[in-house]
C-alpha cells in the first residue's frame, strides 16, 4: 500500500507513526525477495488499542491496512505484544514484524534486528528477557475497510460470546497444549467455578481466572497451581502459563 497525502503523512507523525514510503522489501526478507511498499515504524510506547485506532480509521486513506484485526479487545502495549507475539483468531503479529529496534540489557547496547532474526513462536519469541522494545516496523496488507470491519466484528462477536468481558482478568491463564485446548480440558474436569479466595475460575470460559471481589496474588497463584495439578493428574499434561509472573 503507499501512502502519500500529506494530511495522512502528518496525522501518522503526531502518533508517533513514522512512514518510510516506497521500502525494498527484499533486504527485509530471509528469501530477498519483494517489490516496494510503505512501511510503519511504531515508535514510543503506543498500546495496541491505539495502534489498531490508527489502522482502521480516518488516520489513513480507504485503502486501509489490516491483518491485525485479531487483536481487537487485547489490551496491553506493542511491545508486549512482540515479546509474546500475541495473537487471535489466526493470526499472530510476528506475521507482519520487518525489524524491531531494541535495547539489550546485557551489553547495553541498541540493536536492529531484521524479522527474519526473530523467532516468532506460539505465545515465545527469541527476545531474551531483559530486551526492551524501542519501536517496530509492520508490513500490514491492503484490505478494504468493510473487509476489516468485518473481521472486527467477528472477532468481537466471539470475544463476548465465550469471555467473561465484564470480569476483571488477565485474560488466558493457560496456552494451549499442541493439538489440544487448555479451557476445554479444564471446563471437562468441571473446575468452572473453582475458587481460591475471591479468585475463581470464569463460569463463561475455564481458561479466564477472575478477580470476583477482592483476590489476592496468592489467591490467584494458589488456584492456577490447584488447576495446573488436577490437569496433570487426569490428562498427563502439564499446562504452561500463558501469563507472566512477576515475583515482587
Amino acid at each position: 500500500m503507499r501512502i502519500s497525502d500529506p494530511k495522512i503523512v502528518a496525522r501518522l507523525a503526531e502518533l508517533h507513526v513514522e512512514l518510510q514510503p516506497g521500502a525494498a522489501l527484499a533486504g527485509l526478507t530471509s528469501l530477498g525477495i519483494g517489490g516496494t511498499t510503505d512501511l510503519l515504524r511504531i515508535k514510543n510506547h503506543e498500546g495496541i488499542p491505539d495502534l489498531l485506532n490508527l489502522l482502521d480509521s480516518n488516520h489513513i486513506p480507504h485503502k486501509f491496512l489490516g491483518g491485525m484485526e485479531g487483536l481487537i479487545g487485547v489490551p496491553g502495549t506493542v511491545g508486549g505484544a512482540l515479546r509474546m507475539n500475541a495473537g487471535a483468531y489466526g493470526m499472530q503479529i510476528g506475521s507482519y514484524v520487518r525489524e524491531v529496534k531494541l535495547h539489550r540489557a546485557a551489553t547495553r547496547k541498541i540493536e536492529i534486528l531484521r524479522g527474519h532474526q526473530i523467532s516468532f513462536e506460539y505465545r515465545h519469541t527469541s527476545f531474551a528477557p531483559d530486551d526492551m522494545m524501542l519501536s517496530v516496523k509492520l508490513e500490514l496488507p491492503s484490505k478494504l475497510f468493510k473487509d476489516i470491519l468485518q473481521g472486527i466484528r467477528i472477532c468481537n462477536e466471539k470475544r463476548r460470546s465465550s469471555q467473561p468481558l465484564g470480569q476483571k482478568s488477565a485474560g488466558c491463564i493457560f496456552k494451549n497444549p499442541p493439538g489440544a485446548s487448555a479451557g476445554r480440558m479444564i471446563d471437562d474436569l468441571g473446575l468452572k467455578g473453582l475458587s481460591v479466595g475471591d479468585a475463581r475460575v470464569s463460569d463463561r470460559h475455564a481458561n479466564f481466572f477472575v478477580n470476583a471481589g477482592r483476590a489476592s496474588a496468592r489467591d490467584m497463584l494458589a488456584l492456577i497451581t490447584e488447576v495446573r495439578e488436577r490437569v496433570q493428574k487426569t490428562y498427563g499434561v502439564e499446562l504452561e502459563n500463558e501469563v507472566v509472573v512477576w515475583n515482587a
